[in-house]
């Protein structure tokens, strides 16, 4: 049984170092042409004709502009999803790069090009080794990871994960060493809610501030208060994350505003961690602006779920990455994420494992964390992201 698992391992990583030039001259490409949310025409065509090489059954334009390839070895058999996620951020790019972003406000700057690069890379591996599989494998094309709604939702109604028993995803991960594997046990990464809150007040000379109802002070003590949702209104042994990121308000230095608007994100991984802090952060809300004689109005937005690893299939891949690369390369269990993942959609409805490959290495310049606009990709590790998603659809 060693000696058969070895010699599978070899070829694989064979396989998937012989396609090496190709998964990095297409990550290349994508990487130079980056598109954003579901408007992923260019992109979705040059993935389409990559794959159009291949004895793969296609369905494109799911989910608008997703794709669906699938290798079919009995339509009887169950089925294995691979997702890889092929939009960009809507941000510009300072990498230096030879190949840079040729479209200014949109860069790959999370690493998506290279997870569809490898997954093609994967479906080059697989179809050469068809006669090993014992599932029928569907590789998912995802437009629209990085902002809300998602794209996943649009790729399930369009049947991804029809028959599916189990769904693999990876992302490359600037906070591990280039290489190694992260996985976690359970949960994986978190639920991004988001708000906004549009505060009123009376506007007025900044001279004679008794006349008015300043709503840049209750801004201030709104975000101080805020604050407490973490330190007073949660067990300190479940993780919650609140951040106001945006704060708009004032025209000049003499002018009391009329209104200021407050942005941010709120990060929980429980189910009823979430519900409590948002009732909690809607009565704050809610109650504090009235104290000094202002109004609020709040939007806010729940996020994807959280993303939880099934624990068996989690389990399974982390002991197969280990008998691959050697249990120094495993980080399992690793630390959970509190940023958000809409393949968290896929896991939601069936079990499956989202790995992190490992992409940190100072010396070629992979050190930046995603959406940095300096982030870097070390094209090192593509031949472990191949062989990982090709070892999970081979495994049972």
């Amino acid at each position: 049984m060693q000696d058969s698992r070895s010699k599978l391992y070899k070829e694989v990583l064979d396989r998937a170092l012989a396609a090496q030039d190709l998964v990095v001259s297409l990550r290349r490409q994508l990487h130079a042409t980056p598109e954003i949310g579901f408007e992923l025409h260019q992109t979705s065509k040059i993935i389409e004709e990559a794959l159009s090489k291949l004895p793969l059954k296609l369905k494109t334009a799911v989910g608008k502009t997703g794709i669906l390839a699938e290798l079919i070895i009995d339509e009887k058999l169950p089925w294995v999803a691979l997702r890889a996620d092929m939009d960009a951020l809507p941000m510009n790019e300072n990498s230096g790069e030879t190949f840079t972003s040729k479209n200014p406000g949109a860069a790959h700057m999370c690493g998506h090009d290279a997870h569809s690069a490898m997954l093609v890379g994967a479906a080059h591996v697989l179809t050469q080794m068809k006669g090993q599989l014992k599932r029928n494998v569907r590789f998912i094309f995802q437009p629209s990871e990085e902002a809300l709604p998602g794209g996943a939702p649009a790729m399930i109604d369009g049947g991804a994960l029809i028959g599916v028993e189990e769904v693999f995803g990876i992302h490359v991960w600037p906070l591990l060493a280039s290489g190694k594997i992260g996985i976690c046990q359970g949960p994986a990464m978190a639920q991004p809610d988001t708000f906004e809150i549009e505060i009123f007040g009376s506007g007025g000379h900044a001279a004679v501030p008794q006349l008015c109802v300043d709503p840049i002070i209750v801004a201030a003590q709104l975000i101080q208060t805020l604050q407490t949702l973490v330190s007073r209104n949660s067990d300190p042994l479940k993780s919650v994350v609140v951040s106001v990121t945006k704060v708009h308000g004032g025209t000049a230095d003499n002018v009391i505003p009329e209104r200021v608007t407050l942005g941010g994100t709120i990060r929980t991984f429980e189910s009823s961690v979430q519900v409590a802090t948002e009732r909690r952060f809607r009565e704050i809300v809610e109650s504090l602006p009235k104290v000094f004689g202002a109004r609020a109005e709040l939007i806010y937005h729940q996020g994807y779920p959280p993303l939880i690893n099934d624990l068996r299939v989690g389990e399974r891949c982390a002991k197969l990455a280990a008998d691959f690369l050697g249990q120094s390369e495993v980080v399992y269990p690793a630390d959970p994420v509190m940023g958000g993942e809409d393949f968290a959609f896929y896991t939601k409805q069936k079990p499956g494992v989202f790995v992190f490959l490992g992409n940190f290495d100072e010396a070629v310049g992979a050190k930046f964390m995603c959406h940095d606009p300096r982030f870097k990709v070390d094209e090192r590790i593509f031949s472990r992201g191949v062989s990982l998603h090709s070892l999970f659809a081979l495994s049972l």
